[in-house]
């Protein structure tokens, strides 16, 4: 029976690790305390999880009080990297969502600590737990086509999952790094994890036209605009399952979760490319757009021995409208076309989150595949963000070995 205390009680933490814990982990793990600066939004967590473990109005004093074995981090971005910090200090193993911090050098500061305290930190790729993603892992370890040559990735949200990066805290590169750290973080790990190489150089374009200013006819936030009735980015906060998240929490720290995508305040991308160069030779194009009118990705990886070409789509319109399917296939140099079926598993994020959950919960379970991630798998995730963001900055390509600094052994 390992503690936990939790930092950040928002959405993604109730959801993802405050009510599975106190439900289908119970018997092995439980919380000791929460703290988030918006003790309504604490205390809200609290009830849904019955109460069992007070809310604290102190960060330090939950850690000396509660004395938990590890903290929960799913703060804002751009606070990770202090409460990782802190909690190791303090002694505890701390467990991050992604990304694990959002520049170069929170990231140097959390490794150095890590290794300072002899402390761990775990970062949550739940993407290396999803069935389909699993299975592309295990054809290219049975060298399925050889060498990995290259690597061609696209990624597309659509305009529900999209805009909300642009009406909510991560609109704001100080808060999140913008989706490159954000949301691409996943995207970046996942290759790395499948090739088995580290970045060593990025270059990197990115713009926001789609978001953004772009029209006259907006307002500061969807409960009070006047274009409400025909904007078709129009957001309900007062709907049930934002209501009193938000809606009712807002008195206390003045953050409105429905604030308008057109606004001139949005600082990050919503549409990027890229390309990555790999320690082994392999060479990654990707890119990314938050508006399109469907969800989903397309991977091909080119090998000595052939090709490998994966893609999963959902919504109404688009490659697969109206269907839930994965296809994976294999071409190879015999003239052979295989297609794997790979059937669908329920539960979030293609049933990665329950799967990852059992790792971090249950514990001492064989991992053949190297599934939980490092701190140092977080940092080589980042660094292909921070490296991006740079070089959109600069107008220039960007060593990842000028930015993190491995620590020694």
């Amino acid at each position: 029976m390992k503690t936990y205390a939790i930092v950040g009680a928002g959405s993604r933490c109730t959801s993802m690790f405050a009510l599975p814990i106190s439900k289908q982990f119970a018997d092995a793990a439980r919380i000791v305390g929460v703290y988030d600066p918006n003790y309504k939004r604490a205390e809200l967590l609290q009830q849904k999880c019955g109460g069992g473990f007070p809310v604290y109005k102190d960060f330090e004093q939950m850690i000396v009080e509660a004395k938990p074995d590890v903290v929960i981090v799913t703060t804002i971005d751009r606070y990770h990297h202090e409460y990782i910090i802190k909690a190791m200090e303090m002694g505890c193993d701390a467990i991050t969502e992604k990304p694990m911090t959002i520049d170069e050098e929170k990231c140097n500061a959390i490794l150095e600590a890590e290794q300072r305290t002899g402390r761990k930190v775990t970062v949550t790729f739940n993407m290396r737990y999803r069935p389909f993603v699993v299975r592309i892992k295990e054809l290219l370890k049975q060298n399925t086509v050889g060498q990995i040559l290259s690597v061609h990735f696209e990624w597309f949200l659509d305009t529900s999952h999209g805009a909300d990066y642009f009406r909510r805290w991560h609109r704001k590169k100080e808060n999140s790094g913008g989706l490159l750290l954000h949301k691409s973080t996943h995207h970046f790990d996942f290759i790395n994890w499948l090739l088995g190489e580290e970045p060593v150089q990025v270059s990197a374009f990115g713009s926001l036209r789609f978001y953004g200013p772009t029209r006259e006819e907006r307002g500061t936030r969807c409960l009070t605009c006047s274009y409400k009735s025909s904007c078709e980015f129009y957001f309900d906060i007062t709907k049930e399952s934002t209501r009193d998240l938000y809606l009712e929490c807002e008195d206390v720290d003045a953050y409105y979760r429905d604030q308008c995508v057109f606004s001139e305040e949005i600082d990050i991308e919503d549409s990027v490319s890229l390309q990555v160069k790999y320690s082994g030779g392999a060479l990654m194009s990707y890119s990314l757009t938050a508006h399109s009118p469907f969800e989903g990705f397309k991977l091909a990886i080119n090998g000595s021995e052939g090709r490998l070409e994966a893609e999963t789509f959902h919504g109404a319109v688009g490659p697969f409208a109206g269907e839930d399917i994965n296809r994976l296939r294999i071409y190879n140099r015999r003239e052979e076309e295989i297609s794997y079926k790979v059937p669908l598993v329920l539960g979030a994020h293609g049933g990665g989150d329950e799967r990852l959950l059992n790792m971090l919960f249950r514990g001492n379970l064989e991992d053949p595949l190297q599934q939980q991630a490092s701190s140092w798998d977080g940092a080589m995730s980042n660094a292909i963000g921070f490296a991006a963001n740079k070089s959109m900055r600069e107008g220039n390509s960007v060593l990842i070995s000028s930015l993190i600094q491995k620590p020694k052994s």
